[in-house]
């Protein structure tokens, strides 16, 4: 996301941001026993890892865990940053690969390379940065998601989805607010280039398929869900939920020959947090075994320690792109206002 869409969305989120500056004037000694998390609301809320991971960090540290619901990603982000000259939390979590290049220009965060990075999958890291300002924590691929007892047939690529057929029958989720919904953008960046007629012409073919560019993951998510149109764009590992929970295979990961572009979430710990021991305990925590383990169920992404276990639905329904595309961060800020201004037409 690019300069511009981050100052409409702080601004936007402003009113609600300038209250959060209270959480209650708080002494050195007891505000060193309290660590702040700023987080996205698949995270924070009721369905997110956030109770348990509050639970357990709490009885293996002693710290009390404060994990602030933000909103989406962008907008967590965009808390951050207005706060970087007054900080309030510690660590911010949900700023995944395509968004790490915008919170290091904006200077909010501080390095920290925590114990047992060795136990991290693989390639995780470089995707985040060569420096240890963030450390991964899940991951996964973005995939259209089908609807199986839908009456449309499912697509074959990204170039399919702007069929007439597919007419108001695709969920979105704005680039300018969530990660979803700018991975989606990085993921066309990735197949058709960016400024190329063939990117200008798939926007402008899939604009009238789009039923909604929903502010959020959880939104968007809610509404498919819900029967609202037959396609979403998620994660290859979102079908698991329902497996594990429903015994329900209803919805299906579709996986295209021309590749995936993959999410790696990131937390660090923010510059001139009020708890910088805190934040540390916390993000050496978050990518411990036990804390890891409790992702998979919560967070539907695979966690990035690879010690970690994963759950039978994972083998079943989370199937695993055979190409993975590399992304261009600079090019897919540049490409929102341009996917916004067609789309706006």
């Amino acid at each position: 996301m690019n300069k511009k869409a981050l100052t409409v969305c702080t601004l936007v989120f402003a009113c609600a941001v300038m209250p959060a500056f209270a959480f209650g004037k708080k002494d050195s000694a007891e505000r060193s026993k309290q660590v702040i998390v700023y987080a996205y609301d698949s995270f924070a809320g009721e369905w997110g890892a956030s109770e348990q991971i509050e639970q357990l960090f709490e009885a293996q540290t002693g710290y009390d865990l404060v994990i602030v619901n933000c909103g989406s990603a962008m907008e967590t982000l965009s808390r951050a940053v207005l706060e970087k000259n007054s900080v309030q939390a510690d660590v911010i979590i949900g700023i995944d690969n395509n968004m790490a290049s915008l919170a290091r220009k904006e200077g909010i965060l501080a390095e920290y390379k925590p114990k047992n990075t060795s136990q991290l999958v693989e390639g995780l890291h470089s995707a985040l940065g060569t420096d240890w300002k963030l450390t991964p924590y899940d991951y996964s691929h973005f995939a259209l998601i089908y609807d199986t007892k839908s009456s449309v047939p499912a697509p074959a690529s990204l170039f399919d989805l702007t069929k007439s057929i597919y007419k108001n029958k695709i969920i979105l989720m704005d680039p300018r607010t969530s990660s979803t919904g700018l991975g989606f953008v990085a993921w066309t960046v990735s197949v058709f280039g960016y400024g190329t007629p063939e990117f200008t012409e798939f926007w402008k073919a899939l604009a009238p398929n789009i039923l909604s560019m929903a502010p959020s993951w959880s939104t968007g998510w809610g509404m498919f869900t819900k029967g609202e149109a037959p396609l979403v764009i998620s994660y290859t590992t979102s079908p698991a939920s329902e497996v594990e929970y429903n015994n329900n295979n209803r919805y299906k990961s579709l996986l295209f020959s021309q590749g995936h572009v993959m999410q790696v979430e990131g937390m660090g710990m923010l510059k001139g947090a009020p708890n910088a021991d805190g934040a540390k305990a916390f993000i050496d925590f978050f990518i411990s075994t036990q804390a890891q383990e409790l992702l998979p169920l919560t967070q539907w992404m695979y966690p990035a320690n690879k010690n970690a276990e994963l759950p039978q639905s994972y083998r079943t329904a989370a199937p695993v792109p055979a190409k993975t595309l590399a992304t261009d961060t600079d090019a897919t800020s540049k490409a929102v206002d341009d996917v916004m201004r067609i789309l706006s037409k």
